[in-house]
């Protein structure tokens, strides 16, 4: 089983690909790394700051042979970040779509607005963000309305993050 993680920045992707690992030794994937991987490697001109569209044209064509790979081998793996296309079912037969479980987490804006102090406070649970000066509450409210909203024209399931935080594994 390959279990994609997807969302907005800052809204646990990376959290729950741990907890998902602690609790199933499923080993997962950050695209995160991947992306970095490549670009230190001098494997591309893209830069951590380039446009998302461009990082997600460049990543997900290897992500994509990355699952299949894992179905193929009937492996289990999690896969989690933010370059994950809305359409990306179009790139599975249905052979692999039955061994993909997908989810995409979003925060309300009820949710940012009361929390932001706290999605700040625990960016760095994980793994430590190097320059996180862009995590603004616009920035957060603007990226998980254009998330909901292409999951919503998609219809792909979303977990929406509002009262409180918690994503049961």
């Amino acid at each position: 089983m390959v279990i994609l993680i997807t969302g907005a920045s800052h809204t646990g992707k990376t959290v729950l690909a741990q907890k998902l690992l602690e609790k199933y030794a499923y080993p997962y994937l950050s695209i995160d790394h991947l992306k970095m991987g490549l670009i230190r490697s001098g494997h591309t001109d893209l830069t951590p700051t380039s446009e998302d569209a461009a990082l997600t044209a460049y990543l997900w064509p290897i992500v994509r042979e990355i699952i299949k790979t894992a179905i193929e081998n009937n492996q289990n793996l999690v896969v989690e970040g933010c370059y994950v296309p809305f359409d990306w079912k179009t790139d599975f037969s249905q052979e692999y779509l039955d061994n993909i479980q997908y989810h995409c987490l979003v925060m309300s804006a009820n949710y940012i607005k009361t929390h932001f102090a706290d999605i700040k406070k625990f960016a760095n649970v994980v793994e430590t963000r190097l320059d996180d000066t862009d995590c603004t509450m616009e920035t957060l409210l603007r990226d998980n309305a254009q998330v909901l909203e292409r999951a919503q024209k998609h219809n792909l399931p979303y977990w929406l993050i509002d009262q409180t935080y918690t994503l049961d594994v």
